[in-house]
C-alpha cells in the first residue's frame, strides 16, 4: 500500500514538472514573438493596361514577386525605379512582392487588382519611411562585411565632405587634366580611395571607366605583364563627365589588400572617345599608411 502511494506521489510530481516546463516554453515563445519587429507593408493597386512605377531612394538590388499574376522590371538607365503591372486581367486574390535596395532597406508591398487604379506612380522617399517609423535593422551585404550599406555610404559621404588632402605626392597633370589621390582610408577591412579630377581646359573630359589593378613596377621587354584587377565594391557617385573649368571628386571602396614591393597599384582614368589617359601609381607603403575613418556624427569623425 505504501509503495502504491509513493508511486502515485512521484507520478504527480513528474506531471507538475512537465506542466511547468511547458508553460515556461510557451512564455519564452510568446516573448520571442513580442520581440519580432513587424514591417508593415505598403498597399498598392495594379492593372493590366497600365504600368505602375515605384521610385526608391536607392538603387534596387533584389525583387521577389509573390505570384505569377505580377510582372516587374527595372529600366536600364534608372536603377532606383521599378515597373510593376498585372500579367493577367482581374485576378481576385491579393498578392505581394518585396524589394531590397542598395542601402540595405527592405520594402514589402501588398498588391490588389483594380481595372482603373487612382494612383500609378509612387515615391518611397526617406520622409515617408520616417513617418512609418520602421525600426528594422538594415540588411547586410556579403561584400561589405559587418558594416551595413547605409553605414558604408555614410563613411564615403563623410570623407567627401571633409575633403582632406593628406597624400601630396600622388598625382598626374597632362592635357589640361589633373588627377589626384587625396587620401586612402580604411574601415572594417575596406579601403576608401578619395580621388579628384580637375579640368583646367575648356574641353570637357568624358569618362569611359576607371581601373584599379596591381601591376609590376618595371615592365621588361618581351616579358609577360601580370595584372590583377581590383574591382570597387561601392562608389560614392557616378561621374560620366568633367566639364571644362570644373572639379569632380569621388570615393571608391575596395576590399583590403596589400601588394609586394616589386608591384604597384595603378589607378587608370580612361577618356571616352579620346586619348587623354591619366594614371596614378600607389606603393604598398601608401596602403599601409591608410587613415582610419570612423562612424560619422561623432566627436572625431576622421583621425
Amino acid at each position: 500500500m505504501k509503495t502504491a502511494v509513493k508511486n502515485t506521489l512521484m507520478l504527480l510530481i513528474l506531471m507538475l514538472g512537465c506542466t511547468s516546463i511547458t508553460h515556461g516554453q510557451d512564455a519564452l515563445y510568446t516573448n520571442a514573438k513580442k520581440n519580432l519587429t513587424i514591417i508593415e507593408p505598403y498597399s498598392i493597386e495594379v492593372t493590366f493596361d497600365k504600368t505602375t512605377h515605384l521610385l526608391f531612394p536607392s538603387g534596387i538590388r533584389y525583387v521577389d514577386l509573390g505570384s505569377t499574376n505580377l510582372v516587374a522590371s527595372k529600366p536600364e538607365d534608372a536603377g532606383n525605379v521599378l515597373r510593376v503591372k498585372a500579367s493577367v486581367r482581374d485576378f481576385e486574390e491579393e498578392t505581394n512582392f518585396s524589394v531590397i535596395t542598395e542601402d540595405g532597406t527592405f520594402y514589402s508591398f501588398n498588391v490588389s487588382y483594380n481595372s482603373c487604379p487612382r494612383v500609378t506612380n509612387y515615391s518611397l522617399t526617406k520622409t515617408v519611411m520616417s513617418e512609418r517609423e520602421w525600426s528594422s535593422k538594415p540588411i547586410l551585404f556579403k561584400e561589405l562585411g559587418t558594416n551595413s550599406p547605409n553605414m558604408v555610404d555614410e563613411l564615403m559621404e563623410e570623407i567627401y565632405k571633409q575633403d582632406k588632402h593628406f597624400i601630396k605626392q600622388i598625382g598626374t597633370r597632362k592635357f589640361g587634366i589633373e588627377f589626384l589621390l587625396k587620401g586612402i582610408y580604411i574601415n572594417d577591412d575596406k579601403f576608401y580611395f578619395h580621388t579628384q579630377i580637375r579640368n583646367s581646359s575648356f574641353v570637357s573630359f568624358p569618362i569611359d571607366f576607371i581601373n584599379f589593378k596591381v601591376v609590376d613596377k618595371k615592365k621588361a621587354k618581351r616579358t609577360v605583364v601580370q595584372e590583377v584587377i581590383k574591382h570597387p565594391i561601392r562608389v560614392y557617385k557616378s561621374i560620366d563627365e568633367v566639364k571644362g573649368k570644373t572639379v569632380s571628386r569621388n570615393v571608391f571602396v575596395l576590399d583590403q589588400f596589400t601588394i609586394a614591393d616589386d608591384k604597384v597599384l595603378r589607378i587608370e582614368l580612361h577618356e571616352k572617345n579620346g586619348s587623354r589617359l591619366q594614371v596614378l601609381e600607389i606603393k604598398n607603403s601608401h596602403l599601409l599608411k591608410s587613415k582610419l575613418v570612423k562612424k560619422p556624427h561623432t566627436a572625431e569623425d576622421l583621425e
